[in-house]
């Protein structure tokens, strides 16, 4: 038994997790920010990198300190709360939207731009990448143990090496001047940021991917609980400087843009690159940002279609680990087939609701020695948050509530910037400690 990782080791992990993160939304949605942020790009990335690196990084450290993945915190409000609510993470963060999007993106950045317009219109051409796509992702999951050699010490320097010479080469050759900010980053971009973060759906990915990074880090010969939680902590640290860099460097790309690009739409961040890396390179730019974005979706895929594996094939016993991935690979084809668009509509009306409840589960389980198995903390901060979430997310999906909204807006704090969840979660934490002290004993749940 070891007490701790070799500083090799530790590179090797957190370019895994990097790796593991580091997907189809982070490629696209960072570019965007920055071409609608204009001169407010430095505010509008910081609250982006608060969800997009932050967040996930707190999730990891959670799953490190306590030794559980997404079930055993969500179990701590009720194990059947613990269930539904990660059997729905699983279902986001796999084959009903993020596993699909990675085959979308990649075709849509990596082969569609060599298409002539007659095969871009065609169903078949869509279809087959993504059948090779997917089929890739499941040979490359069948056998998850080696995940650390063939992601963190063979694909992620390729990735990284290739985003490095985009990013160089903006920097080195500006494409155009950084303007004056779209309206909807006039007022409030650092917290416009922290809403876009959502989209890149890593901080619900971190309960997931942390159980990978505990199992690494075992793997080595780590297993002693507090310097097992420092190995990961350390590997997560690798992951999120690296996350932030690339965030920093890609917002870039986007704000010098658009004297060259144009204004492109709100989700059309792989078009910006594309038009940014054909700028840069000529013809061979896209031929290297295709590059790119194939190995960050591939990564990414392979890790969630791998943990997705893992969990529904002790959900149901009856079902192989070899069975489940290959549900969810098939699954995750046919969804990608219903192209981009699609996929990013359909998926941020759940993001919006249930982002606000994964980000209280994982705060909360840093109080948990304070909480001290007092199961009423959770649901009552869980009830309070969910409430707001569910209108959001309602909202989201252009579903009319009436004057609710406006009512909420005068009455809520920070609803307006759409964190109106934020002093309900607290105040909801607050009424259940109070509860516990007046109703019962603290009673430690078990581990």
């Amino acid at each position: 038994m070891k007490n701790s990782l070799s500083i090799k080791e530790t590179l090797a992990i957190g370019l895994m997790l990097f790796a593991l993160f580091f997907g189809a939304g982070n490629m696209i949605f960072p570019p965007v920010l920055g071409q609608y942020a204009g001169e407010n790009v430095w505010l509008a990335i910081g609250g982006f990198l608060l969800t997009g690196v932050g967040l996930p990084l707190l999730g990891v450290v959670a799953v490190a300190l306590t030794g559980t993945g997404a079930k055993g915190l969500a179990d701590k409000a009720h194990p059947k709360f613990g269930t539904i609510f990660t059997v729905i993470l699983y279902l986001s963060i796999g084959p009903l939207f993020a596993i699909p999007r990675t085959g979308t993106v990649s075709y849509e950045i990596g082969l569609a731009p060599f298409l002539t317009e007659s095969q871009s219109s065609s169903w078949l051409p869509l279809f087959l990448f993504t059948v090779a796509f997917f089929t890739v992702t499941y040979l490359f999951s069948l056998n998850p143990s080696k995940l650390v050699d063939r992601i963190g010490k063979v694909l992620t320097p390729i990735l990284l090496a290739v985003i490095a010479i985009i990013v160089f080469k903006a920097i080195a050759t500006p494409m155009g001047v950084i303007g004056k900010p779209d309206v909807t980053y006039e007022t409030n971009p650092l917290f416009t940021g922290f809403l876009e973060g959502y989209k890149t759906m890593d901080a619900l990915a971190s309960i997931v991917f942390g159980i990978v990074v505990v199992s690494a880090v075992k793997s080595r010969g780590v297993t002693e609980r507090k310097s097992l939680a420092a190995a990961c902590i350390k590997a997560g640290l690798v992951a999120a400087a690296g996350l932030a860099l690339v965030y920093v460097s890609l917002a870039y790309v986007g704000a010098s843009s658009p004297d060259t690009t144009g204004m492109v739409g709100a989700n059309e961040g792989g078009k910006l690159l594309s038009l940014s890396a054909n700028f840069l390179f000529g013809s061979a730019g896209n031929i290297v940002l295709g590059a790119a974005i194939l190995f960050a979706c591939l990564t990414t895929s392979i890790g969630l279609v791998s943990s997705c594996g893992e969990y529904f094939s002790k959900l149901f016993p009856a079902l192989s680990y070899r069975t489940v991935i290959l549900i969810v690979s098939l699954f995750s084809t046919i969804v990608a087939n219903l192209g981009l668009a699609q996929i990013i509509s359909l998926s941020v009306p759940v993001l919006v609701t249930i982002y606000p409840l994964a980000i209280v589960i994982i705060l909360l389980s840093f109080l948990d020695r304070w909480i001290n198995g007092r199961r009423v903390v959770y649901i009552t901060s869980l009830v309070f948050t969910g409430f707001f979430a569910i209108i959001d997310g309602l909202l989201a999906a252009n579903i009319k509530l009436g004057a609710l909204p406006e009512i909420l807006e005068s009455f809520i704090p920070f609803y307006s910037l759409g964190i109106g969840w934020v002093i309900p979660a607290i105040i909801g934490a607050g009424i259940g400690a109070l509860i516990s002290i007046f109703t019962s004993p603290p009673k430690q749940l078990a581990s």
